[in-house]
C-alpha cells in the first residue's frame, strides 16, 4: 500500500525495480542511476538555493554526517519549479553548496519535479507515494498567502523529502518544512537504517 492505495505487488516491484533503473546526471555531468546507491537507505531531497528554506542544507549535511556510515545517502536534485528559486547553472549550484553549506553529499543535475516536465525520477517516486507527511499544514499556510494548491500527489515546494529503503521501495515522505532533524524524518530513516 502506498499513500492510502493499494496497488498490486507486483505492479509496486517494477515501479520500484524502474526505479534503480532511472538515467541520472550528477552536477558534475557524470551519468548515474539510483541502482549506484542500492543497499543504502536513501533521502531524496529537490534543493533551491534562493528559498526560505535553503538553510535546511545545514541540517542535511550534518544528517549525513551522521548516518552515512550506517548507510545513508542524501541525493539532492536542484529544482526550478518554485518561484524561479533556483535560477543558477549546475557549476553555479554546486559552488553556492559548497561554499555556503560544505555539502559533502551527492549533488545531482539540476530537474523538473513537478509539471508536464517532471524528471522521470520524480514521476515515479511521486506515483509510489502520493501523500507527504505534514504536507496538510504547509498547504494551509499557502493558501493564506493566496499560492493556489498543487494537485495531490505533485512535490508541493523545494526540500521535499523522500526516504527510500535498502530495497529500492519509497517508505516515506515528508511536506517541506519538515527539518531533517525533525524526529518524525529521523525515525523513519532509523526504521529503514535498521532494516
Amino acid at each position: 500500500m502506498a499513500g492510502g492505495i493499494a496497488y498490486p505487488s507486483q505492479y509496486m516491484e517494477d515501479l520500484m525495480g524502474a526505479l534503480y533503473d532511472i538515467p541520472l546526471k550528477r552536477i558534475d555531468g557524470t551519468q548515474t542511476s539510483l541502482g549506484d546507491y542500492a543497499g543504502k537507505v536513501l533521502l531524496v531531497v529537490n534543493v533551491a538555493s534562493k528559498c526560505g528554506l535553503t538553510p535546511q542544507y545545514e541540517a542535511l549535511e550534518a544528517l549525513y554526517r551522521d548516518k552515512q556510515a550506517q548507510g545513508l545517502e542524501i541525493l539532492g536534485f536542484p529544482a526550478n519549479n518554485f518561484m524561479g528559486q533556483e535560477p543558477g547553472t549546475d557549476q553555479e549550484i554546486a559552488s553556492f553548496c559548497q561554499t555556503a553549506f560544505d555539502v559533502s553529499f551527492p549533488l545531482f543535475s539540476k530537474i523538473s519535479v513537478a509539471g508536464p516536465d517532471k524528471h522521470p525520477l520524480y514521476a515515479a517516486l511521486t506515483e509510489a507515494l502520493p501523500d507527504a507527511a505534514g504536507a496538510e499544514l504547509m498547504r494551509e499556510k499557502f493558501a493564506g498567502y493566496g499560492f493556489p494548491p498543487t494537485p495531490r500527489g505533485e512535490i508541493l515546494w523545494n526540500f521535499e523529502k523522500f526516504v527510500v529503503g535498502r530495497d529500492g521501495k519509497v517508505v516515506a515522505r515528508f511536506s517541506p518544512d519538515v527539518a531533517p532533524d525533525d524526529v518524525r524524518l529521523v525515525d523513519a530513516l532509523n526504521k529503514a537504517l535498521a532494516a
